[in-house]
């Protein structure tokens, strides 16, 4: 069974929901083609009545703003192109020897050899003073340096060993009046 071309008072397709102007306005067009026809290829004849027209290769912006031309002949002399080319290409070497400056000799020494292997020096050991027996003396620190100095630290009872024991923080005044040599407050 072959399609009828579309009439008048028929309806094409779905068109949207109260778009029944467009639908009026192409019912004079759709009278030569079948509904598959257009469905495929659209209404002919909306934009342009003329089907054979082609489209212009150029567009509005390239038909009325062309690039400017020269005019065609020399407007500086030869000696002034020449200087400005002989100066840009001092400048441009002056450039690059400042940006690409050659690079230091590598000095392959640690600090070790520098610092500590100087020509000409002997290392010396002093000696002893005391003789230290390292299982029983205190050690010495800072603390113990400065253990006078040090406010809210417990009395020292004697200056050989400062940080033993002391239960003197505790003790009632009372009882340290009796003592004949009272601390001193540090």
């Amino acid at each position: 069974m072959a399609e009828k071309p579309a009439a008048v008072g028929n309806r094409l397709g779905k068109c949207m929901l109260h778009n029944w102007v467009e639908e009026r306005a192409m019912e004079d067009v759709d009278t030569q083609e079948t509904r598959t026809q257009i469905q495929k290829h659209g209404h002919k004849g909306i934009i342009t009545m003329d089907q054979e027209s082609q489209m212009e290769s150029v567009t509005t912006l390239r038909a009325n703003f062309t690039p400017p031309k020269g005019p065609g002949v020399r407007l500086r002399g030869i000696r002034g192109e020449l200087l400005e080319k002989h100066n840009a290409q001092r400048i441009r070497e002056k450039v690059n020897a400042e940006r690409n400056k050659p690079c230091p000799k590598t000095d392959f020494c640690s600090t070790t050899q520098r610092d500590f292997c100087v020509q000409g020096f002997v290392p010396l050991n002093p000696g002893t003073t005391q003789v230290h027996d390292y299982k029983s003396d205190e050690a010495i620190t800072f603390w113990s340096e400065n253990c006078q100095r040090i406010q809210g630290a417990t009395a020292v009872p004697s200056a050989n060993v400062p940080f033993r024991r002391s239960a003197l923080f505790s003790t009632p005044i009372s009882e340290r009046l009796d003592e004949m040599e009272l601390p001193s407050d540090n």
